[in-house]
Formats: structure tokens, C-alpha cells, sequence
């Protein structure tokens, strides 16, 4: 990486899922004193590389799980110099979760990396999540996108719940988009539960919250 700066080398090497090197190339900026927020600005950039690497077939599932670790580590090393930071500049929030009764988690964990390589601020609440806690989160985290995600169809009918919750609860709730997601999930699907959004794949996910949100 002869010639590049220090930022250039930062946004290459996590998009080449160069674990150890963007590990040594935070801790340097951050000795320099540098912004962290700048930092993190830098990453997401190598993110969406990764991300678009995904789509264009070059990278696989690995990669993204990688990346979502290369994140993580980044995120560790820079915790204590955000103490001063209120926020990190984000495109939206979305928050995730698998509906209670399924415990399929990939397909909702690759969205989430995705998202983060697109800039999105994401709070994945996991697997077997009942309607309450969704609507609970909700409120708390004030979210601009709530992803629902199931791969069984027995799932179908705690989609309906929550989001049937979430349009019962308070204008927040009832306002806040919600797209639902899964292998099996259609227009049909999307009709019987009440949802206005919906996708089977993380790619389109991602393509739908950046028009939500644009």
C-alpha cells in the first residue's frame, strides 16, 4: 500500500477484511489523536466496499461475518475516546429481530452487517423476540425502521402480532415503518400480516430502507 495515506490504507484494508492490519492502523490514528468519528466515518467506508463485493459475487457470507468482526474490534478500540462524542453521525437507525418461536438468525445478521456497511445505525434484539419486547424497543430506541424476521412459516402469525401490537401501541409505534423479511416471505405474506414492506433476500432489505429513508 506504498503511496497511500494513512486513511487510504484504513478504508483498503477493511474492504480487503485485513483484520489485523485495521486493527494496528485504528490504534495508530488514535495515538495521533485523531477524530474517532473520523475514524469510524473511514471504516464504514471500507464497509460498504465489502458490501458492494457481496453483491457483485466476490465476497460470500464469510466475508460479511468477517466484516460485522472487523467492525466490532474497531468499535472496542475506539469506546473510550467516543466517551466525549453524544452520537455517531448515521443515515437511519433500524432496529432487528427474529419473532418469537424462530431462532433463524443468519439471514437477519446479514442484513444487519449490510446495513452497517451502508451507514445505518442497527439494534439487532436476536431470535425468539415476543411482540412486547419489540413494541418496548420501539419506544425506547425510537427507531426509523423496525425489521421483523422469520424464516418458518409458523412465524407468520407472531408477524401479525407484533405488527398488529406496534399499530395498537402509541402514535410512535403505529408511525414507524416496518418491513418484514425471510426465504419465505411474498406479497401474500406481506398482505396477511399487514405489512407494507417486505423482501426475502438482504440485499433488497437494504435497498428498501435506503428508500424509506432518502
Amino acid at each position: 500500500m506504498k503511496n497511500l495515506s494513512i486513511r487510504e490504507q484504513l478504508i483498503e484494508n477493511v474492504g480487503n477484511l485485513e483484520e489485523k492490519a485495521v486493527s494496528k492502523l485504528v490504534l495508530k490514528r488514535i495515538e495521533l489523536g485523531e477524530d474517532p468519528l473520523f475514524i469510524i466515518d473511514d471504516c464504514q467506508e471500507g464497509l460498504s466496499l465489502v458490501g458492494e463485493r457481496y453483491e457483485q459475487g466476490e465476497y460470500f457470507i464469510s466475508g460479511l461475518i468477517m466484516a460485522g468482526e472487523i467492525l466490532r474490534q474497531v468499535m472496542t478500540l475506539l469506546k473510550p475516546e467516543l466517551k466525549n462524542h453524544s452520537s455517531i453521525h448515521s443515515k437511519g437507525s433500524v432496529l432487528l429481530g427474529t419473532v418469537e418461536g424462530d431462532i433463524h438468525d443468519l439471514g437477519k445478521s446479514i442484513l444487519g452487517i449490510l446495513l452497517t456497511c451502508r451507514g445505518f445505525t442497527v439494534h439487532d434484539l436476536g431470535v425468539d423476540v415476543p411482540p412486547a419486547v419489540f413494541v418496548e424497543h420501539v419506544e425506547q430506541v425510537k427507531p426509523d425502521i423496525v425489521g421483523i424476521s422469520g424464516l418458518l412459516t409458523v412465524s407468520h402469525k407472531k408477524m401479525k402480532e407484533t405488527i398488529d401490537l406496534l399499530n395498537m401501541k402509541s402514535e410512535l409505534t403505529r408511525n414507524t415503518p416496518v418491513i418484514i423479511g425471510g426465504g419465505q416471505t411474498d406479497e401474500q405474506v406481506a398482505s396477511m400480516v399487514g405489512a407494507k414492506l417486505w423482501c426475502n433476500n438482504a440485499i433488497e432489505g437494504v435497498n428498501i430502507c435506503q428508500k424509506v429513508l432518502s
